[in-house]
């Protein structure tokens, strides 16, 4: 039974991004399997040398969310939105499994296709090796870009403390100021620089919620039909129900809620999707069906979820049934 293992790396520090990783390990029992553990318990030498090894023998990918994405929708949106990417990498890699074990408590795959496949699990980087694997290339993959960004901000030392609250960086903190990788989201950065939730401090973001809307499902439209969809439809309204968009594709028809997210203080983003909101996106998916099924009848009905940022871009999109 092969298993995909994600892990994530990056959940406290006070800069830099947040990382995922997911793993499926070959089929073939390999002798470094024996290694493998969770990436904190390894020396620095040994997380680097398994790296190097999971990366070329196994299947793997790595999802990231930048520090200002994080301060803009917040650490548990982040964390869902670094695994969906991280699994999304996987496509096309030829990555089979029949089981998906999380570390931790959270099952961040909720309401995607692969809900189903998913185990959580606490402490599963140190107990099940394909998630100790996601952990070391997680790990190692975050290091280095803060080794990098050590070079282009010498005076906050990422090169040791890797963007963690040390004594020498808050030292720094307060004699330097922050840089752009800095969360400001995150005390005690969000005391000193004042930050707010509100729309106010997303740049480009307007304050009528219709126009937000609007914006916001024009950006996904586009993004379909860059994918090559057929808009059918948007904000298409009937007295019982409404669907942000309609799009076809092949044999399929979409039917896309469309959330924009400046801030937590604007809505909910994918989070908004709860089960309350399945249940009426699926209502009015059955009910479009239903009364335009000679227009539509051939093709196969899809929900799917477009997940836009405050700058009306489009951060992800994906099917949900």
């Amino acid at each position: 039974m092969a298993i995909l293992g994600i892990d994530e790396v990056g959940r406290g520090p006070l800069a830099g991004p947040l990382v995922v990783g997911a793993v499926v390990l070959p089929e073939d029992e390999m002798e470094w399997f024996a290694e493998l553990r969770d990436s904190k318990k390894l020396s620095v030498k040994k997380r680097e040398a398994l790296n190097e090894v999971i990366i070329n023998e196994a299947v793997t990918g790595l999802g990231w969310v930048s520090s200002s994405e994080l301060d803009l929708v917040g650490i548990s949106e982040a964390l869902r939105l670094a695994t969906r990417r991280a699994v999304k990498s996987l496509k096309g890699l030829h990555a089979v499994f029949s089981q998906i074990v999380i570390d931790g408590k959270v099952n961040f795959l909720k309401l995607t296709e692969l809900e189903k496949y998913v185990s959580t699990m606490p402490k599963a980087d140190d107990l099940v090796r394909e998630v100790s694997a996601a952990s070391i290339i997680a790990k190692v993959a975050r290091d280095h870009y803060m080794y990098e960004l050590a070079e282009k901000y010498p005076d906050y030392g990422f090169e040791k403390n890797v963007g963690y609250g040390t004594a020498k960086h808050l030292k720094a903190i307060n004699e330097y100021g922050i840089c752009e990788e800095h969360r400001r989201s995150f005390e005690p950065i969000k005391s000193m620089v004042g930050f707010s939730r509100s729309l106010n401090s997303v740049k480009n973001v307007v304050k009528n919620t219709t126009d937000v809307g609007l914006r916001g499902e024009g950006a996904v439209s586009k993004y379909l039909e860059r994918l090559g969809h057929k808009i059918v439809a948007r904000n298409f309204k009937t007295k019982f129900y409404e669907i942000d968009i309609i799009s076809v594709f092949k044999d399929t028809i979409y039917f896309t809620e469309v959330k924009t997210r400046g801030s937590l203080d604007f809505g909910g983003g994918v989070a908004a999707v709860d089960k309350r909101k399945l249940d009426r996106m699926k209502f009015a998916a059955e009910s479009f069906m239903k009364f335009r099924s000679r227009e539509f009848g051939r093709f196969s009905p899809i929900l799917a979820v477009a997940d836009v940022d405050g700058e009306f871009r489009v951060r992800d999109w994906f099917t949900i049934n």
